[in-house]
């Protein structure tokens, strides 16, 4: 079941807020957790096993790191030991289901061999369940070690709540242990955060069903039609409409995830800051999936020795190596995770010569990089993305091109992808004094007939629209 989907929007959300409403306070999370359970099993109901074989597992480890830091002290090493499975487990979880196959491919590739590697499905969500249940596990060993000071989750219905929480469930934002801890057991609900977790779910919803879905559908039919017969214009026209939607498709359900947690109660960190006016690869990945960025960092980078201890290029190559392999089992996403790491390399490199650079001049090559790092993350295939290249920067030119780039730019298109450039820029925070003017009665009852009219554009775009998930749930 995705977001955008009418049985959610129409059927799902709709029961979960009044049933969550009418219910007691302490019927309130095993209510959310049984609504959780039946949003996963209509997206994926075979994968639900693991989503609960994770959920146990990391509790327990939970608990005996929790037991052997109070038996042990700070020096005791059995923590240690637990922590250093838990880990192995979530990452062997995550590699058997996601990365078997793609291994046992390119082994049959080397080595010519004639057995047929087994499919295995992936289940929804792995991705970020198993990454929020390694921080847990981490994060329980740090802060038992400080006196004082415990976070553990003795309540398997809560734990399981925090990991299988449906809002972020299948496509994150990547939920930290500490950040919902006291809204577990004691958070506030009133009708205005109610009212933001809509407005912010409709903005969400917006993006991901009026943008990223009028540029998608053009991007993929651009990108998967006949490379022989395009021109190199219609191949940079598809590159920059992947470019917004893998944008307004992501940052949308994040949106949505931020707003459907705010409808109960919970107060989920920011997953996007405007990536699109960084004016370096390493401002973009501050601003891009801040959730996944934050935790490499924190549960990476740092342990590898971060900026102060060993090589500081080994530890950002390894990042980023990983941040590519997390994203899928394809060369493509290995391939992009080292593009961007490499420009992060050398803007650490120069960053001590004082050369003064127009910032348009630094944003335009930002975008550039990102945009061929776009290419790279959508086709995947390594040959198809150099002639796609190739065709981009006329060194593959076809003999006839079969579609001119006016095929697709007609007005709407237009209209939509001026949109999505303004839309990318945060108007609000360089607009002084927008807060006072926003709390005029006035503009409050515009904003109101604003978002009533985005929702209701959406759905005409979800009637008239092909249904399409979010990207970043197949990961």
């Amino acid at each position: 079941m995705s977001f955008n989907s009418f049985v959610f929007l129409c059927i799902f959300l709709p029961g979960m807020v009044i049933g969550y409403f009418l219910l007691p306070k302490k019927m309130k999370n095993f209510y959310l957790l049984i609504g959780s359970i039946l949003f996963y099993i209509w997206g994926d109901d075979k994968g639900l096993p693991v989503l609960f074989f994770s959920i146990l597992f990391n509790y327990i480890f939970g608990l005996a790191i929790y037991g052997l830091r109070k038996k042990e002290g700070e020096n005791g090493r059995g923590a240690k030991w637990i922590v250093f499975l838990a880990v192995l487990f979530n990452l062997g979880l995550l590699g058997v289901y996601k990365y078997t196959s793609f291994i046992l491919h390119n082994f049959q590739k080397l080595f010519h061999t004639s057995f047929n590697p087994v499919e295995i499905i992936l289940p929804l969500g792995i991705s970020f369940f198993t990454f929020q249940g390694i921080s847990y596990v981490i994060d329980v060993y740090r802060e038992e070690g400080r006196q004082g000071r415990s976070i553990v989750q003795k309540n398997l219905f809560d734990f399981a709540l925090y990991i299988g929480m449906f809002p972020q469930l299948t496509a994150g934002p990547i939920i930290r242990y500490h950040t919902v801890r006291e809204a577990l057991s004691n958070r506030e609900h009133t009708i205005g955060k109610l009212a933001l977790g809509f407005e912010r779910f409709i903005i969400g919803l917006s993006k991901k069903v009026i943008l990223s879905g009028t540029v998608g559908e053009v991007a993929s039919k651009i990108m998967e039609s006949d490379y022989t017969i395009m021109g190199s214009s219609l191949a940079w026209l598809g590159a920059v409409c992947y470019t917004f939607e893998i944008y307004y498709d992501f940052s949308g359900y994040s949106d949505m995830a931020i707003g459907l947690g705010k409808m109960f109660g919970f107060d989920f960190e920011e997953n996007f800051h405007y990536p699109y006016i960084s004016c370096s690869i390493t401002e973009f990945w501050r601003r891009w999936h801040i959730s996944l960025s934050s935790w490499f960092k924190d549960y990476l980078y740092i342990p590898l020795g971060g900026n102060r201890k060993g090589n500081v290029y080994r530890n950002l190559a390894i990042v980023f190596l990983a941040t590519g392999i997390w994203h899928g089992a394809a060369w493509g996403f290995v391939i992009w995770g080292m593009w961007h790491g490499a420009f992060m390399l050398a803007e650490r490199w120069f960053r001590n010569m004082k050369w003064h650079i127009p910032v348009v001049v630094k944003w335009f090559y930002t975008m550039l990089v990102v945009t061929f790092g776009w290419v790279l993350f959508r086709i995947v295939d390594l040959r198809q993305t150099w002639h796609y290249f190739k065709i981009m920067f006329h060194v593959s030119r076809p003999e006839f091109v079969g579609f001119s780039v006016w095929y697709y730019l007609d007005a709407k298109m237009i209209c939509i992808l001026v949109i999505c450039f303004l839309s990318m820029i945060p108007w609000k925070q360089w607009w002084k004094n927008i807060d006072q003017w926003e709390e005029r009665r006035g503009i409050l009852w515009i904003k109101r007939i604003f978002l009533l009219t985005l929702l209701l554009i959406s759905m005409m775009f979800l009637m008239n629209g092909t249904y399409s998930p979010a990207i970043y749930a197949q990961f």
